[in-house]
């Protein structure tokens, strides 16, 4: 329906693809968004690695929509068949690092904005192009939204089969250390450590909260790391493992780490407690707009920078979750069509 806009996507996206952008390593990536941005007389704005813009003849009375995707990648997993940094097309697939996740997202916005931009409308539209979201950076999203306008409503445009994940666990990752004393392994003395914090992680492994939901299930706790001892013949006097937390809406990340701190005996410090999970109210007028549209909405598990967003967001784009972080990651070129074609009529019609 869009071929035009299509092909300048896929063009783009092809560019992105050859200019490695792994996070905090962003700069080359941002610098061709910015020109092509330019080139379009969009008048872009930079600030570090995130690249933005405003529709024109923005109107300051009216509500604020933001159109959001992220510019970095993971780094190349082993298994790649295809060379990572090398758009490959294989019939309607395009192959290349970050073109799931989430260039077909990042693309098909870009490709609306100018769509929409100088029709009237109720509200005014602002691209953001941000960086470091795969490692929650704080020099990514959460360091530009102070110098936007106040947002309303904000679309993100991860890899969801364009459906509509109107819920998402947050993060908290949390630093546990069990404490004993060291001895010889060959006589009776000494207190394991690596014992001390096998009750832990036991404990862990058994705990269920009580509260969840149909949207995102219950809060799942894993441990993922586990370091202690230094040489076979003497007992480690410490053992260090990693928690990795993901929650559902039913707890703050705060109110769950107290929790732990009261049932474990390890010593524990969280690295943040600012990834919380998210949550759109099913009634909001854009979910219903989607459901219109026959949109079925969901709860996602994995993170985005929708954490660090305090406004009502959904993630809503091109392209399926489960190829992300994959070695051969791809983006399907109708996906990219049937996304502008979407957001073009979900927007329009909002």
């Amino acid at each position: 329906m869009y071929k035009e806009q299509t092909n300048e996507a896929v063009e783009l996206l092809k560019m992105l693809i050859a200019t490695p952008s792994v996070s905090r390593d962003e700069a080359a990536a941002a610098a061709v968004l910015e020109a092509y941005m330019r080139e379009k007389e969009l008048n872009p704005q930079r600030h570090g690695n995130n690249v933005w813009c405003a529709s024109p003849n923005f109107d300051e009375s009216k509500p604020v929509i933001l159109l959001n995707a992220h510019v970095d990648t993971v780094k190349p997993v082993a298994g790649w068949q295809h060379a990572p940094f090398t758009p490959t097309f294989e019939g309607d697939k395009l192959y290349g690092l970050g073109s799931n996740d989430c260039g077909g997202g990042l693309m098909a916005l870009l490709q609306v904005l100018m769509l929409l931009k100088d029709k009237p409308k109720p509200y005014n539209l602002i691209y953001l192009a941000s960086c470091e979201e795969e490692v929650s950076g704080k020099n990514g999203i959460e360091s530009v939204l102070p110098l936007l306008p106040k947002i309303d409503f904000a679309i993100v445009g991860e890899p969801t089969g364009m459906q509509p994940a109107i819920a998402e666990k947050g993060l908290m990752v949390i630093d546990a250390t069990a404490h004993g004393k060291a001895g010889h392994a060959a006589r009776n003395e000494g207190d394991n450590a690596i014992y001390h914090a096998m009750k832990d992680i036991q404990w862990l492994s058994e705990w269920k909260f009580p509260k969840q939901t149909d949207l995102l299930g219950p809060v799942k706790n894993t441990v993922t790391i586990v370091n202690a001892g230094t040489q076979h013949n003497v007992i480690p006097d410490t053992c260090t493992f990693t928690i990795d937390v993901r929650s559902n809406e039913c707890y703050t990340n705060e109110e769950i780490f107290a929790f732990f701190q009261e049932h474990l005996t390890s010593d524990l410090k969280a690295r943040s407690f600012r990834l919380s999970s998210s949550k759109i109210d099913v009634e909001h007028p854009f979910v219903q707009a989607c459901i219109k549209e026959g949109l079925k909405p969901f709860g996602s598990p994995t993170l985005s920078d929708q954490a660090l967003m305090r406004f009502p967001s959904l993630k809503l784009g091109p392209g399926e979750s489960s190829r992300s972080h994959t070695a051969d990651e791809y983006i399907k070129i109708s996906e990219i069509d049937d996304a502008i074609s979407l957001y073009t009529k979900l927007l329009n019609n909002f």
